[in-house]
């Protein structure tokens, strides 16, 4: 296969608002010896894109500098080390930044077989929040089939996977929304009831739901004043995860609520992880959660997709949070 020596990629020209994303010509990337280069698809659309486009995260040192953490395709090219692919293979994958572009490298352990009976736009909405939260509710947060999960911004495109995730594998699971529109969204996936923030006080609501037990794992993106509420709600031995911190990094807490309750309070990042962790959570999601996807007990939520070069309108729809579920460009 002759393939080019350049491509399109989205560039960040410089830190602000959706109109600097710019389309422009970047060098064919190489794969080293462990990894694949992909023909993307179609690309991902996430939060964390907004913040470094915006220049709020920071780009770890051995990662692309163009936006884009999920995308899907057909391999083109392999390293020389690669025993799990080969050219022509359709994988989905996480990546290291450098998905809004023709051509992404992807390590061979981060990269999945795009399920059977999904589109490569479908698949390609998948990786960063099934990593995601299969790492954080499952391996940090150890939920148990028969527990009960509250997921905060149920209509996220982290939200609509965890609700999904946790009630196809045995769990009652409750969700917090915005709108009573994406409360309907989050019972339709699966969650026992969802609960509308801007109306009433999801804590007390699901003390109620739940006979005042309380839950047993938080998936928590909303930090700030949530957390006080947050630790009063999770029954004994209850577990808070945390992975983003929308109203903010800093509140204050009672320790005695932690101590009387053995609670256990963590959280993590995924992008710093290394290749060998994603290489476990990827094993992990093959195993577990692509029969579910494969058996249709699991779907993809996609919201709208736009081109490439409007990449800028995926960027602005996204931070008006009126979306359920995911936003994806297509190459």
């Amino acid at each position: 296969m002759t393939l080019p020596a350049k491509m399109r990629a989205v560039e960040i020209t410089s830190p602000g608002g959706p109109e600097v994303l710019k389309i422009g010509e970047r060098p064919l990337p190489q794969p080293k010896p462990h990894e694949v280069l992909v023909n993307v698809a179609a690309a991902g659309v996430n939060r964390p894109d907004i913040l470094q486009r915006m220049g709020l995260y920071a780009v770890p040192p051995d990662a692309s500098d163009l936006p884009g953490l999920e995308i899907a395709g057909t391999v083109v090219a392999i390293g020389a080390s690669v025993k799990m692919w080969k050219v022509g293979d359709q994988v989905c994958a996480l990546v290291h930044g450098g998905g809004y572009a023709e051509y992404c490298v992807v390590p061979e352990v981060q990269a999945l077989p795009v399920p059977k009976g999904l589109t490569l736009t479908e698949a390609a909405s998948l990786p960063e929040t099934f990593f995601t939260v299969y790492s954080n509710v499952f391996d940090r947060g150890a939920l148990k089939a028969g527990e009960v999960l509250l997921v905060q911004g149920g209509s996220s495109g982290i939200g609509v996977t965890a609700i999904q995730m946790a009630a196809a594998l045995g769990n009652r699971v409750f969700a917090t929304a915005g709108s009573d529109e994406k409360c309907a969204a989050c019972v339709k996936l699966g969650a026992e009831k969802a609960f509308n923030y801007r109306t009433g006080d999801w804590a007390e609501e699901l003390k109620a739901a739940t006979d005042g037990k309380g839950v047993n794992v938080i998936l928590d993106m909303v930090g700030g004043d949530y957390v006080p509420k947050e630790l009063k709600s999770l029954a004994d031995e209850g577990r808070l995860v945390m992975i983003a911190f929308l109203r903010g990094m800093k509140t204050e807490v009672d320790l005695s609520v932690i101590m009387q309750k053995r609670l256990q309070v963590t959280g993590s990042t995924l992008r710093p992880r290394t290749i060998e962790f994603k290489g476990q959570v990827a094993k992990s999601l093959r195993e577990r959660i692509w029969p579910l996807l494969e058996a249709g007990k699991i779907k993809p939520v996609l919201y709208k997709t736009f081109p490439l070069a409007e990449a800028s309108e995926a960027h602005k729809l996204m931070e008006t949070s009126t979306h359920i579920g995911k936003i994806v460009l297509t190459v």
